[in-house]
């Protein structure tokens, strides 16, 4: 039998070793509580940031996308630049374009002399009911029973299916038009009168010519259009590439009409111009010889009109006779049957005279080419043009001075410049050398009343003068 001691002794053992396990299980359930609240603690707090986290991720995705993006449409434009800037692409979009017809056409038309709405309408592409309509729209308003030469006329055409009139604007003065436009029946025409804030103030200018007359006159804050019709009136008798010199002078007397902040916003008529050519004057004065009848005479009473124009382009330089001469690209000798004016890129060309267009197209080694009827005898080229003028067309009338295109080197060409012939009778003659008849000459009653506004011009023209001075 065991002894007490040994009992004891093994009684205290087993207790130590079930209280160290229940020690040990303690720690260790202890140590897994914690770390299941450090672990509920960061999925809690990883919760609460995964708003953040998810934005974080969107905003980087985003501008990934959108970096990749732009650089990828720099690259594209870059491309469809280069493919833009192609000198074969260009052209190939220019020649398709160019065949193109727009929808809606304003044709701008200038009344001259002798004119009526007969006529006027007669000369634009629509249906005859159109013109019915239209001469029958007119006929109704007391205001337009006159008409004046330099008055303007827009005419809105649209060319869907039949070409119709849609909208037209009368002008009555600088300062006051009728606009007309179709009603939505499109059997009548509804109307109302447009009137413009504008002053008008006659203006002088007056120059010494240092480089060209075009040149000078734009120094002088002289607009285009006035400059043009100002080339236009010398153009009977005066070459602007020959026959002026450095230090000839000019001057001029021409309407203004400013807005109420003093901007130019139209200019009207020349009402004086003096060229002086080597000490020569030659003065033209605007003067109304018969009823509604206006035009431009010399000292003596002599009109400057003449059937064609000297030059029909202004500021050039002439580069090239007409007679024989090596072609400058063909390389052998050959008959120059024209006259050669070089001029800067996008010069306005002229019509040196009256007439119908006959063609308006491409003509082989001519480029972009104007030909116009001016009457039985007498016809005129125009070559390498850049472009035509609006509304320029086979059949369409052109008056004397009315811009037709503009300078340009299209086709056998090595340089900007107007290539020019006049036709006479069928055959090409050299155009510097044709001499024409003058113009109107006023005599008797005629001539005292225009003696009359000659002095009254040349008070004003000194008046304008004293108040420079």
């Amino acid at each position: 039998m065991l002894s007490v001691t040994l009992i004891l002794e093994i009684i205290y053992k087993s207790s130590f070793k079930i209280n160290k396990k229940c020690v040990k299980k303690s720690y260790k359930s202890a140590f897994l509580d914690n770390q299941n609240k450090v672990f509920i603690k960061i999925k809690r707090k990883a919760k609460s940031l995964s708003h953040f986290i998810w934005l974080i991720f969107l905003i980087f995705v985003a501008s990934f996308v959108t970096y990749f993006y732009e650089n990828n449409k720099k690259v594209q434009h870059e491309s469809l630049k280069k493919t833009l800037n192609n000198l074969y692409v260009q052209k190939t979009i220019t020649k398709i374009t160019s065949s193109l017809e727009k929808r809606f056409e304003d044709i701008e038309y200038i009344v001259q002399d002798g004119d009526n709405y007969q006529i006027i309408i007669n000369k634009i592409n629509i249906s005859k009911s159109e013109k019915k309509l239209f001469l029958e729209t007119v006929k109704k308003n007391k205001k337009l029973q006159i008409l004046k030469p330099k008055q303007i006329i827009v005419f809105k055409i649209d060319n869907k299916d039949n070409p119709k009139l849609q909208e037209f604007i009368i002008e009555l003065s600088k300062k006051k038009q009728i606009y007309f436009t179709k009603n939505t029946d499109n059997k009548n025409f509804d109307s109302k009168i447009i009137e413009k804030d504008l002053k008008k103030f006659i203006v002088y200018k007056e120059s010494t010519i240092t480089n060209s007359l075009y040149q000078t006159a734009l120094n002088l804050k002289i607009k285009p259009s006035i400059i043009i019709e100002f080339a236009r009136l010398y153009g009977f008798q005066v070459d602007f590439q020959r026959d002026i010199w450095k230090n000839d002078s000019f001057q001029i007397i021409y309407e203004e009409f400013h807005n109420n902040i003093g901007n130019v916003i139209e200019t009207g008529n020349i009402i004086f111009a003096n060229l002086n050519l080597k000490n020569d004057d030659l003065k033209l004065y605007r003067h109304e010889y018969e009823k509604n009848k206006i035009d431009y005479f010399d000292e003596n009473g002599k009109s400057m009109r003449k059937t064609l124009m000297k030059t029909p382009i202004n500021g050039a330089k002439l580069s090239s006779s007409f007679g024989k001469r090596k072609h400058p690209i063909l390389g052998f000798t050959k008959m120059h049957t024209g006259t050669d004016f070089a001029a800067p890129m996008g010069t306005p060309i002229l019509a040196s005279g009256d007439g119908i267009i006959t063609r308006a197209q491409w003509c082989g080694g001519g480029g972009n080419c104007v030909k116009i009827k001016h009457n039985r005898v007498y016809q005129t080229v125009y070559a390498h043009m850049s472009k035509f003028a609006r509304g320029i067309k086979k059949g369409a009338r052109v008056k004397q001075g009315q811009i037709i295109g503009y300078v340009g080197s299209t086709g056998l060409s090595t340089g900007p410049h107007l290539h020019y012939e006049v036709i006479e009778n069928g055959k090409k003659i050299n155009s510097q050398k044709l001499k024409l008849p003058s113009g109107k000459i006023l005599k008797g009653e005629q001539r005292k009343k225009f003696e009359v506004a000659k002095i009254k011009i040349d008070v004003l023209r000194s008046n304008l003068i004293a108040k420079i001075n």
